[in-house]
């Protein structure tokens, strides 16, 4: 392909989506030509722009990426690159697939060397295989989330610079930190990229408390709520460690631990 890709980048994160806009700057072999925070606006650019290649982030609210790729029917259709966090059950969808994935926060060479991938493919790939192909992926992908949802399951997270396995049952508490959220297990901290709203419906929302805007924690980990102070209420977890609520989520963490 001699002209350059055309790409449509979709991420309903403002600062994630402004980041592959200025990585794809420094990918001569690609042009950037639309963006969208939603999966309607998406699906509607799509239509309009006709792009070579969709950035398609997986996690969106309303229209989710899978919801969108699942979507797109036309011979005519896009190739698309899911942007995600990484998950076992990702690798495994995507072995010895033509459709590619990056992980975030998404690395100049590893997108430049999906971008290839997918203008190699585009000059060699049916377009009703590709349909097919992006069906059978959607389909795997939804399969293994609801499976990555169980008890018991494991979840990758970032830790100086690492990704590592960590079960899901060893997270004590998180917390929110920037686009990232922060899990403790143990005497160990690790990031993951998802919100702390979905990290929370992922562990179970009975299992996990919400204590102020930025933090949860496991309700069977509570040993105790005090007063530290005027307007200062702690929760004590078993491994020490006391942590703030916050006033508005005051009530509702005294009437689950039954304290009055």
């Amino acid at each position: 392909m001699t002209q350059p890709l055309r790409v449509l980048a979709v991420d309903d994160e403002l600062l994630a989506l402004r980041r592959l806009e200025l990585l794809l700057r420094r990918i001569p072999e690609a042009e950037l030509v639309g963006a969208a925070q939603t999966g309607a606006d998406a699906l509607t650019q799509i239509a309009d722009l006709r792009p070579d290649v969709v950035l398609l982030d997986i996690r969106m609210t309303g229209l989710s990426g899978l919801d969108v790729a699942a979507a797109l029917q036309a011979p005519d259709a896009p190739l698309v690159i899911f942007v995600t966090a990484f998950d076992e059950f990702a690798a495994r969808a995507f072995e010895l697939s033509a459709i590619d994935y990056v992980v975030k926060p998404v690395d100049l060479g590893r997108l430049r060397q999906a971008l290839t991938k997918a203008a190699e493919r585009l000059e060699t790939l049916d377009a009703k295989l590709q349909i097919a192909e992006l069906r059978q992926i959607v389909t795997a992908l939804r399969a293994n989330r609801v499976a990555a949802t169980e008890p018991g399951q494991d979840i990758w997270v970032q830790r100086r610079g690492q990704y590592m396995r960590l079960p899901l049952n060893g997270i004590e508490w998180a917390e929110a930190e920037r686009d990232y959220v922060r899990l403790h297990a143990g005497a160990e901290s690790y990031l993951l990229r998802q919100t702390l709203t979905a990290l929370q419906a992922r562990l179970g929302t009975e299992r996990y408390l919400r204590i102020r805007r930025s933090a949860i924690v496991r309700a069977d980990r509570v040993q105790s709520i005090r007063k530290a102070g005027y307007g200062d209420v702690r929760v004590r977890l078993v491994s020490g460690q006391e942590l703030r609520v916050g006033r508005t989520y005051l009530r509702k963490i005294r009437g689950l631990l039954l304290i009055q």
